[in-house]
C-alpha cells in the first residue's frame, strides 16, 4: 500500500515494529537520564530536541497507548509529576529508527 502522505511505499511490518521497540526505549532512555542511549536510536538526520523540550528534573513518561501504521508511531501518556497528558506522533526512517516526533498536549478544559 502506498503512503498517502509521502508518495512511498510503507515499510514493512518488522520495520514497524522494530519502530515501536525503539518508542519504548526511547522514553525508558529519556526517564533515566541516558542521552547516549537515546541518541542511538536516533535516525542519522534527526533531532532528538524535537522530542523533549525543557522538562523538570524528576519527570517520567507514563504510556499508556501506542499505536502503530507504517511508518508512524502514536505514544498516548502523561508527564508525571505534573500529570499533563500528551501524545507523540513519531515518524519512523526507512530502517526504523526514530527520524521525527511531534509532541502534542492536552488542553485544560472548564467543567460543563
Amino acid at each position: 500500500m502506498d503512503s498517502r502522505y509521502t508518495g512511498r511505499r510503507d515499510p514493512s511490518r518488522v520495520v514497524t515494529d522494530s519502530g515501536v521497540d525503539h518508542v519504548r526505549l526511547a522514553y525508558d532512555y529519556l526517564d533515566a537520564g541516558d542521552l547516549d542511549g537515546y541518541g542511538s536510536l536516533l535516525d542519522a538526520g534527526a533531532l532528538g530536541a524535537e522530542l523533549e523540550g525543557p522538562r523538570p528534573p524528576g519527570a517520567r513518561h507514563l504510556i499508556t497507548r501506542i499505536v502503530a501504521d507504517g511508518d508512524c508511531v502514536i505514544a498516548m501518556g502523561r508527564l508525571a509529576p505534573q500529570q499533563r497528558d500528551f501524545v507523540d506522533v513519531f515518524t519512523l526512517s526507512a530502517e526504523g529508527m526514530l527520524s521525527g516526533c511531534r509532541r502534542y498536549y492536552a488542553t485544560a478544559t472548564s467543567p460543563p
